[in-house]
């Protein structure tokens, strides 16, 4: 609303609004469930006056004006209130009288956004539409009619390992010299990623944890979900399903003083420790859990006074090399397990991942190498850090397969992809590509918001404010009023119901390539492009 009447710089009509709200009086009831329900506050109850003009035929005056006052829905054109597109309002109204519309004009509010020098910070996908995944086909088909082939009665060992698996010479030699062998742990394929618990709910990640360990203890999966930075509740930390989780721990170093206490009453080691220097949505910027989520349980498990944003900063700040990143990080946390648990980094997708590795290779203690593309993101990213910087993850894992065949340790050291995998719902089918381009797994994490959780985020800018914790769905906000509408029971089911649809999907692609007891890892030969560009340099078969 204007004040006092005046027009300045600042103000906005609601055309100018990339999401326009329109109501139907004649069906609403005023119940106030849209306004209730919103998460942004973008409709309010309003007082309207309407002028009624009653013309009669014959009389000296012409006839009269009267006005009438009644109550309506207002939308709000405050650029803090600006309707995100969710739909809250939609699905609760009894009558159908209330919808949001995408404007007609796409960039309306462009240059609004950014009022007080802030640079706009957002959640949800980079607004990149489709990707080089989506364009690879799997082009080699054995002719062979073995029943053995059959995804539908084959039984397969869909499995992958994370872990350092040494020659068995050398597993002798550090077994007689130190009385240690790397620790090895036989897990599936796809690992939920790292989102952790304050940027997730409460609810939402009680949910995958359930989901997760269903799939464990009921149906057979291995399935691992990584923590992210900020630690996890005490409850799990000495439970029997720690060994289900990796842990994660970033340059903010958020929960770790919680977590290493908590291991003398550990009942089970955790699957693994991820130890985070990037990731795919940021590149080379620190992670952000904004104010509005930092409630009074996630400053406890945080160590952090509550109501105070969390930055972490983009590097650890006790390391200044790899060289040093291998030595003190990697090799003090397997201490601190007793060298029972595997320990490796993870990093953002960049031109650098070759250094990364090249030193990686020479440590026994690094288990792995997780890489995070471009693509990937659903933190409180800057607009301009999620659509103009990182490295395509196919790529990077393309390069980084290649220089461990040249060094003959293709089968020791695993990589594990992420970023944009299943961007577009081909989840199996991206996964598959990435294994056939030399990951050893791959991790999902917004994928895994949207198919358990019902995520209405979309690359036009629709919802996206995970950020700032007023989540429509309840999947990333701190506030009781918005995460009770998520039930932690329906979003275990649906985390089982995805896991068994791609594992169904993964086995119907990899079984035409006589690969039934054993995972694809690095087959290139059996993809094909129709960009000659790509094909080159992936270093696989261009098909027209």
């Amino acid at each position: 609303m204007l004040a006092n009447g005046a027009i300045t710089p600042s103000s906005l009509s609601i055309k100018d609004l990339p999401w326009q709200i329109r109501w139907d009086r004649e069906r609403c009831t005023l119940c106030g469930r849209c306004t209730a329900v919103c998460p942004v506050n973008a409709v309010e109850l309003g007082v309207f006056r309407q002028r009624l003009v009653t013309a009669a035929v014959g009389l000296p005056d012409g006839g009269s004006n009267a006005f009438k006052v009644y109550y309506g829905i207002r939308q709000k054109v405050d650029p803090a209130h600006a309707c995100i597109g969710c739909a809250m309002c939609t699905m609760v109204c009894p009558n159908d009288c209330i919808a949001p519309y995408r404007a007609d004009e796409f960039d309306k509010l462009r240059y609004h956004i950014n009022q007080g020098g802030q640079p706009r910070r957002r959640g949800g996908r980079r607004n990149v539409p489709g990707g080089l995944l989506d364009q690879l086909k799997f082009i080699r088909i054995s002719m062979l009619t073995d029943p053995a082939l059959d995804a539908g009665r084959h039984e397969f060992e869909l499995r992958t390992l994370l872990g350092r698996v040494l020659p068995p010479e050398r597993n002798l030699k550090l077994l007689r010299e130190n009385g240690w062998i790397p620790p090895v742990r036989e897990i599936y394929p796809l690992l939920i990623g790292s989102m952790s618990f304050g940027a997730l709910s409460p609810n939402m990640w009680e949910g995958l944890q359930l989901g997760v360990a269903y799939l464990n203890e009921e149906l057979g999966l291995p399935v691992r979900m990584c923590t992210g930075e900020g630690g996890c509740p005490p409850r799990l930390m000495r439970s029997r399903f720690i060994k289900y989780v990796i842990l994660q721990i970033a340059s903010g170093y958020f929960g770790w003083d919680e977590m290493i206490r908590a291991i003398p009453e550990m009942k089970e080691d955790p699957c693994a420790i991820e130890i985070k220097y990037g990731q795919g949505a940021k590149p080379g910027d620190g992670g952000l859990l904004m104010w509005y989520k930092v409630n009074k349980l996630i400053a406890a498990i945080r160590g952090v006074p509550a109501g105070i944003s969390l930055p972490s900063p983009p590097t650890h700040q006790t390391k200044y090399s790899i060289e040093e990143a291998v030595a003190k990080m990697i090799q003090s946390m397997s201490m601190a397990w007793g060298f029972r648990v595997p320990v490796y980094p993870k990093i953002s997708g960049t031109s650098t991942a070759l250094a990364v590795l090249n030193n990686l290779t020479r440590n026994p203690y690094a288990a792995g190498l997780a890489i995070d593309g471009e693509d990937g993101g659903t933190g409180a990213a800057y607009n301009v850090s999620m659509n103009h910087m990182g490295h395509p993850i196919a790529s990077n894992i393309r390069d980084c397969y290649k220089t461990l065949a040249a060094l003959g340790q293709q089968n020791e050291l695993p990589l594990f992809a992420g970023g944009g995998i299943g961007k577009r719902g081909n989840l199996a089918a991206n996964a598959a590509a990435l294994i056939m381009l030399g990951a050893s797994g791959v991790q999902i994490g917004k994928y895994i918001m949207q198919a358990a959780a019902g995520c209405v985020g979309s690359e036009s800018d629709r919802c996206n404010i995970c950020n700032i914790g007023r989540c429509p769905k309840g999947i990333t906000s701190q506030d009781p009023r918005l995460y009770r509408r998520l039930d932690p029971d329906l979003v275990a089911e649906r985390v089982v119901d995805t896991f068994l649809a791609f594992d169904t999907e993964l086995k119907k692609i990899i079984a035409p390539l006589g690969r039934s007891t054993s995972l694809p890892i690095g087959m290139s030969d059996a993809l094909g492009i129709a960009d000659k560009a790509a094909a080159e340099r992936l270093d696989i078969k261009y098909v027209v």
